[in-house]
């Protein structure tokens, strides 16, 4: 099992260097997400994937905020991130910029996010949505596909963080290349 490894022997970057070091060709747009403790937990994992920005849309909270700082634990700090007050004038920058703008929600013509192989050359924007309402569905409507996460169980969908995580990690492993 080995020993546990104290925080200075896992080289991570400081703020500068993140800012400096090339990112994921990867957006994360928040729709009207009320919780600041999601918000600061999708800075923390954009954080962690080295994703290039956070866009911040509607009723979502905005750093700097104590309960975004709770779980963002200075990822905030690190990320780039702007505010729109309506997403879909957030998703039309992004495709002004040529992102592929990706809603993660349940829809008739969604793609299984196991099933979607990411084109290493496509900047994506992810689109997650409000806690009850999901994503708008003007957003969904201007979005260039949809993805849906795989379940199972009894319940129609995941936490918003959770989600976040899942979807990261997974363009994270398929992308990483572009890191190096």
């Amino acid at each position: 099992m080995g020993r546990k490894l104290q925080n200075s022997e896992l080289n991570r970057l400081s703020i500068d260097e993140f800012k400096l070091s090339s990112k994921l060709p990867i957006a994360v747009v928040l729709d009207n997400v009320r919780s600041s403790h999601n918000i600061g937990a999708a800075f923390r994992t954009s954080d962690a994937f080295r994703i290039e920005r956070i866009f911040l849309c509607g009723i979502s909270s905005t750093p700097p905020n104590a309960e975004i700082h709770k779980s963002a634990l200075g990822a905030e700090d690190s990320v780039d991130w702007q505010y729109f007050a309506s997403t879909i004038d957030a998703v039309n920058v992004l495709k002004q910029n040529e992102y592929k703008i990706v809603s993660i929600e349940q829809t008739e013509n969604s793609i299984m996010l196991n099933h979607f192989s990411p084109n290493k050359n496509e900047r994506y924007a992810f689109v997650f949505g409000n806690e009850v309402r999901g994503v708008l569905q003007s957003v969904v409507d201007a979005s260039d596909l949809c993805i849906e996460i795989p379940q199972d169980g009894t319940k129609h969908s995941l936490n918003i963080s959770v989600s976040i995580g899942i979807v990261l990690w997974e363009f994270y492993r398929n992308l990483n290349s572009v890191l190096k």
